[in-house]
């Protein structure tokens, strides 16, 4: 079972090129921004993880891009965690018109847990573990 979550934001103008069109790269941030409230969500916060010594760098990121997102239209961006974190955590995305099914952009990134002092990879701790066996509980 996976863990879906959905994050909703408008189109801001800064974020488009001048032809009216969501820039690229933007949908990077969006990506992000989406898998921190999804984290939130569960109940896990990258403050919290990082005053605890660990990060969450991104260390693998595809997108495709099917159709353009343009300013002012109010998006939603499904995030989905299929598995259970380990050292590695892959995130899927697709990007949508809120309340329409057509996919703008579909994306997907990796993120490591990384222990900030020695920066080598480490295993989740226990309250990420238990927060997304909670979630993936089909019960």
């Amino acid at each position: 079972m996976a863990l879906p979550y959905t994050y909703e934001r408008r189109v801001r103008y800064r974020e488009c090129d001048p032809m009216g069109v969501v820039y690229h790269t933007v949908y990077l941030d969006y990506f992000e921004e989406a898998r921190t409230e999804a984290l939130r969500h569960m109940g896990v916060r990258y403050r919290d993880l990082e005053a605890d010594g660990i990060i969450m760098p991104v260390v693998h990121v595809e997108m495709d891009y099917h159709a353009s997102a343009h300013y002012d239209d109010l998006l939603a961006i499904d995030v989905q965690f299929a598995q259970p974190p380990s050292v590695r955590v892959p995130i899927e995305y697709a990007v949508r018109h809120v309340g329409a099914d057509d996919v703008l952009t579909t994306g997907h990134t990796t993120l490591c847990f990384m222990d900030a002092e020695q920066r080598r990879p480490t295993r989740p701790p226990p309250a990420v573990r238990q927060a997304f066996a909670a979630g993936l509980d089909p019960s």
